[in-house]
């Protein structure tokens, strides 16, 4: 028996009523998301993905098609069952006030308590493991004011734990934090998503995240279409560089980045001696020669040649031999 998707998008077309009719921003979506699966949602500005969050949250109404929960129709659902679906974590920092880590975590239990909001023993239980999970234990009792932004995007993905939802949405979580971070927020995601069962949507403008830690890519393309598969088939596939490229941007498949395309580039011969050719310090040597202008070429007979060995690079014009013992002193005499 195949297992139903936590997420179910079905022919969906995503948009707004405008006064003088709709306004289509994307259509003809049909995609999914497993139990346990982490999938980014990457596009350019413009393309639709806070468009399509919004739609997928319940804060926008469908064009067309449906968004299935476990089975379900979001718009037959009640609010009550809706917030027992899916959980949200925004970018916009929210003003907690005076509000404890633990506080603002029993928050997320607000689905399950009576009018009152009087957490029972299972709420109680259920906040504990969410905290703990989000590796806050021990700072239950310090004010949300007093956290770096990391430990209260922390505190964030908590308060959605402890809402018990299949689905999780996060719209770009990682925005305002810091590179050791943004890293260690993506890694517990991932961590959560897979132990647990979660699924995630993660929308996200990192694409050195989203191709090393998400398990699918939904990718959004200026035509309001969106392609789905893991990150690496869509960038063999030349999808990535086809959404992002511009006329002076070109990503290159082999390094795993965009590169500026340039007519001026000068060649220059890197050979290895000593050392294998995919040697770190030939990769980083050619790092450094790229934003200096040049290209690597193979001629070996004419142009400039520049040698990498284990403790030196020695450049090469014609029978002159130039030696530089770091590649500060390198990129200085070459630029």
């Amino acid at each position: 028996m195949v297992e139903c998707p936590h997420l179910l998008l079905e022919n969906l077309s995503t948009g707004y009523a405008e006064p003088r009719g709709r306004r289509t921003v994307s259509s003809g979506l049909n995609l999914g998301i497993a139990s346990g699966e982490v999938v980014m949602l990457m596009g350019p500005n413009g393309s639709g993905k806070s468009t399509l969050m919004h739609t997928i949250a319940g804060l926008l109404p469908p064009l067309s098609g449906k968004v299935k929960i476990l089975g379900r129709s979001l718009a037959r659902l009640g609010r009550r069952d809706v917030a027992r679906a899916l959980s949200l974590v925004l970018t916009e920092r929210v003003d907690e006030g005076n509000m404890t880590v633990w506080d603002v975590v029993a928050l997320g239990r607000y689905p399950y308590t009576n009018f009152f909001g009087k957490l029972q023993r299972e709420d109680e239980k259920m906040v504990a493991e969410a905290v703990e999970q989000s590796h806050l234990k021990g700072m239950e009792h310090r004010l949300i004011t007093e956290l770096s932004d990391g430990e209260r995007q922390r505190v964030m993905v908590a308060r959605a734990l402890a809402q018990d939802t299949p689905l999780i949405l996060l719209d770009e979580p990682t925005a305002h934090l810091d590179l050791p971070s943004r890293l260690d927020l993506v890694l517990m995601l991932r961590r959560l998503a897979h132990e647990l069962g979660k699924s995630m949507l993660v929308s996200t403008h990192e694409l050195d995240l989203a191709l090393s830690w998400g398990d699918r890519l939904w990718l959004m393309e200026r035509e309001g279409k969106v392609v789905s598969d893991i990150p690496e088939a869509l960038v063999l596939g030349g999808h990535v560089g086809r959404v992002f490229g511009t006329e002076e941007l070109s990503y290159d498949v082999e390094r795993g980045e965009f590169l500026v395309q340039r007519e001026d580039l000068r060649p220059i011969c890197l050979v290895a001696e000593g050392m294998p050719s995919e040697d770190h310090r030939v990769y980083w040597t050619m790092h450094a020669l790229s934003r200096l202008g040049y290209k690597r070429s193979e001629d070996t007979e004419t142009g400039l040649k520049l040698v990498v060995t284990p403790t030196d690079w020695q450049i090469k014009d014609g029978e002159e031999v130039r030696s530089y013992g770091s590649l500060t002193d390198l990129v200085s005499a070459l630029s």
